[in-house]
């Protein structure tokens, strides 16, 4: 029972990440511009690394996450997630798709924003039993964000301490205003170096987007770069705080 409850655990703060760190658009040029990689610890303990990926495009740009399990968490509960996520200049979705590999469980999502006719299509498959898992289709504004691409959005823009920005986000299945706090400038040190950052808070963990209550917490180097060094959950029990910290930056 014991090991029971717990890859229920890892599963569950796995599967979260998913979407926090393949859709066809034709033949453009491609740009790599950084790859960031970060580990991810929940109490205490190594759970994986996160890899996320960042290219330009002739009509915007791509990021890519990659999630993997590491040490007791993949014994109990194997997670390969891929995700990635196609946008325009201003960060807006125009695609995501998501390959995850969790235990047993084998899924594939593909999610198309439509800023012309102002709907979004989410589609998930379920590629062991190959069966359709669920189909939705939703009213979104002209630019709307995924978790990934709303992050892109947050490093492009300079918000005052103190101040929020409100971001449209959707994962295919809800749409939100998302409220994003700049709250303060604070030293962050990880295995990557010690950088000056600003901290945020996304109030995603809200019941909207996400059903499971807590708080979100980002690490922004407060320069050019606008590198996410640091980033934090503070979910209620059993999941507990999760946290991911850089551990290194390159180009590809």
């Amino acid at each position: 029972m014991a090991a029971s409850g717990s890859a229920f655990r890892m599963r569950s703060l796995l599967a979260l990440l998913a979407p926090l760190l393949l859709c066809a658009q034709g033949a453009q040029e491609s740009k790599p511009l950084e790859s960031l990689r970060y580990s991810i610890e929940w109490r205490l303990v190594r759970a994986g690394t996160a890899t996320l990926s960042r290219t330009a495009l002739a009509r915007g740009g791509q990021s890519e996450l990659k999630l993997e399990s590491a040490g007791l968490v993949n014994t109990l509960y194997r997670v390969n997630d891929y995700y990635k996520v196609l946008y325009d200049a201003g960060f807006c979705a125009s695609s995501t798709y998501m390959k995850a590999e969790e235990g047993s469980r084998r899924r594939e999502t593909h999610v198309t924003f439509d800023a012309n006719t102002k709907k979004s299509n989410y589609n998930e498959q379920d590629l062991v039993k190959n069966t359709t898992v669920l189909t939705r289709q939703l009213d979104i504004p002209t630019c709307v964000h995924d978790v990934v691409a709303a992050l892109g959005k947050l490093r492009s823009l300079r918000v005052p301490l103190g101040q929020t920005v409100q971001l449209p986000m959707s994962d295919g299945k809800k749409l939100i205003t998302a409220r994003v706090e700049a709250q303060e400038k604070e030293t962050v040190t990880t295995a990557a170096g010690t950088f000056q950052a600003i901290r945020y808070e996304a109030n995603l963990f809200n019941g909207e987007l996400y059903a499971r209550k807590g708080r979100l917490f980002l690490w922004i180097t407060d320069d050019e770069r606008r590198i996410p060094v640091q980033i934090r959950a503070k979910l209620n029990f059993p999941v507990g705080t999760i946290s991911l910290a850089l551990e290194k930056i390159g180009p590809s």
